[in-house]
């Protein structure tokens, strides 16, 4: 049986990053948990970041990018160090979950591939309907002038109406 769990969804606008998930987590055809709270504000309230995957892996990797922001003090070199040893590390490697990070300036996807992508658009999307959300977040982006947090907000509400491991129960983080 297949374990699926957590949207997250990230957009930048107009000097604003806000970061949502919604709280679903699903085992085969059963909800296990409506309320996962897997979108945090890190790194002294200075990054906001989200995960997809396993809680523990999650956590895991929200320490270790904690750790090298604050030995670097920027985000994208903390994003490519966490990445690095992410790949390189034979205990971190075996970690299932992708990771979005972010401030006012930048945004990224971590993989542990080694993957460190800064999205064009200023949104990414991870985790079982991370598509359905990056599309809607898009589409509110170019043709309305709703806000970050109300475009996040908004994009995981129309996923939840689409992708059956996504639903309703959102919780939205906002820099500043």
């Amino acid at each position: 049986m297949k374990v699926r769990s957590t949207t997250i969804l990230a957009v930048r606008r107009d000097g604003k990053l806000a970061i949502a998930g919604d709280g679903q987590v699903t085992l085969d055809k059963t909800i296990m948990k409506h309320g996962a709270r897997k979108v945090r504000k890190t790194s002294g309230g200075k990054v906001l970041a989200g995960f997809a995957g396993s809680a523990a892996d999650g956590i895991t990797l929200l320490e270790k990018f904690e750790a090298k922001f604050g030995e670097f003090k920027d985000l994208r070199r903390a994003a490519v160090e966490l990445a690095k040893d992410w790949r390189q590390d034979r205990v971190l490697r075996r970690l299932e979950a992708l990771m979005i990070v972010g401030n006012q300036e930048h945004l990224f996807v971590l993989s542990g591939t080694g993957d460190v992508i800064e999205p064009d658009e200023g949104v990414a999307a991870i985790g079982s309907g991370g598509a359905y959300a990056q599309a809607a977040a898009a589409a509110l982006l170019r043709n309305t002038e709703l806000d970050a947090a109300q475009i996040a907000r908004k994009a995981l509400e129309i996923a939840g109406e689409i992708c059956i491991y996504t639903n309703d129960d959102v919780t939205v983080e906002t820099l500043p």
